[in-house]
């Protein structure tokens, strides 16, 4: 997993197929813009391809139990809904 902090103005890289995530610390807006070299996009969350994985498998490999994997969900949310500025 790549781990590295950025901060305004900065740019950063992730190489082909290296799993990542975004995370936001600060409290003012992030304008974030992504961009790829293919123009084909995928994006699957941890939590729904746990979700997607077969129950017994993930219980057994990540040593969580049976509650925590029945809450997750199989289709994805949106993080929040943009209304302009």
């Amino acid at each position: 997993m790549l781990s590295a902090y950025y901060r305004a103005g900065d740019v950063g890289y992730v190489p082909f197929a290296m799993g990542h995530y975004f995370k936001k610390t600060g409290r003012q807006s992030l304008w974030f813009l992504e961009m790829f070299k293919n123009n084909r996009f995928a994006d699957v969350l941890l939590k729904q391809w746990m979700a997607l994985t077969p129950k017994e498998l993930i219980q057994e490999h990540l040593n969580i139990g049976r509650e925590l994997i029945n809450g997750l969900r199989k289709e994805k949310w949106a993080v929040f809904k943009y209304n302009g500025i």
